[in-house]
């Protein structure tokens, strides 16, 4: 691998940097080895980057793939990898907004799909719940975010980090955390740490459950209130108190626990059971 060029780039073409985009540019050669290596990226994969700012991770993930598939929001960085990245016939280019797009309308008949991607810090959890509850073909996404996002991600039951964002991940995907990122591996340097985590799409959902809106809105219901009881937090679904008293005790599960005590499957169980009662 050649020495990585992002400063060079920034350089030559003047670049200036985004606040508002979020815009962090990797600057470590051995992290994108460790993301190319993490995704195990290969020939047969059809690969979807979001923000690849001036195309240094783009550049790696061309030598090992099928195809590339940039989405890059900022007009100003298209002409730079059109440049840089234009004669590669394997490189796809899109100007457009990822949190908008339909993914199947890129995906076509593709086969094998991974996500790779350096996402800006502000766009993370949008992109990470479109892509998962959208029910677009995914084998698995590779992401760098923010430290605090993924370990909320691969949080566990009881753990202060253990969040309805865990749970709607674990519930369509494995988890495995590829490395730490220092702020030092960037330009302009965040303020935070990032991690580097993979994201496998289940074949099919963790707990398989009768009414899957039902099943998020009692997590979500859960934890908007952290402190509260777990009655407390169900009692804003303005279920009948009877349902609920009863969908609690055919689940084996006692009211006064919170949320956060609450495995992926005790949560299926509760669901379903209020579930029979409606």
């Amino acid at each position: 691998m050649e020495k990585n060029n992002t400063k060079d780039i920034v350089n030559k073409y003047g670049f200036k940097f985004s606040k508002s985009l979020g815009q962090n540019f990797l600057v470590d050669d051995q992290v994108l080895q460790d993301i190319i290596i993490g995704a195990e990226v290969n020939e047969e994969d059809f690969v979807i980057e979001v923000g690849p700012g001036v195309g240094t991770l783009t550049k790696e993930i061309l030598k090992v793939a099928k195809k590339v598939y940039s989405i890059e929001l900022d007009s100003e960085l298209i002409p730079i990898l059109e440049k840089e990245l234009g004669s590669n016939e394997k490189f796809l280019l899109m100007n457009k907004d990822a949190l908008k797009m339909d993914f199947n309308e890129l995906i076509g008949d593709e086969k094998s799909v991974k996500l790779v991607a350096n996402l800006p810090y502000y766009v993370t959890t949008p992109i990470i719940v479109k892509l998962l509850t959208e029910g677009y073909k995914f084998k698995s996404l590779t992401i760098m975010i923010q430290k605090e996002v993924a370990e909320r991600i691969d949080a566990k039951p009881g753990t202060k980090e253990y969040s309805a964002l865990s749970l709607l991940v674990q519930y369509h995907c494995s988890t495995k955390i590829i490395r730490k990122v220092s702020p030092n591996s960037f330009i302009p340097r965040p303020k935070v740490e990032s991690i580097v985590i993979r994201l496998d799409k289940l074949e099919k959902p963790k707990v398989i459950v009768e009414d899957e809106k039902l099943f998020f809105k009692i997590i979500r219901a859960s934890f908007n209130m952290r402190r509260k009881t777990l009655w407390n937090g169900l009692k804003s679904l303005g279920l009948d108190k009877e349902i609920l008293e009863r969908g609690f005790q055919t689940a084996g599960i006692d009211p006064k626990r919170r949320g956060e005590t609450l495995s992926i499957e005790e949560f299926g169980k509760l669901s379903d059971s209020i579930h029979s009662l409606l």
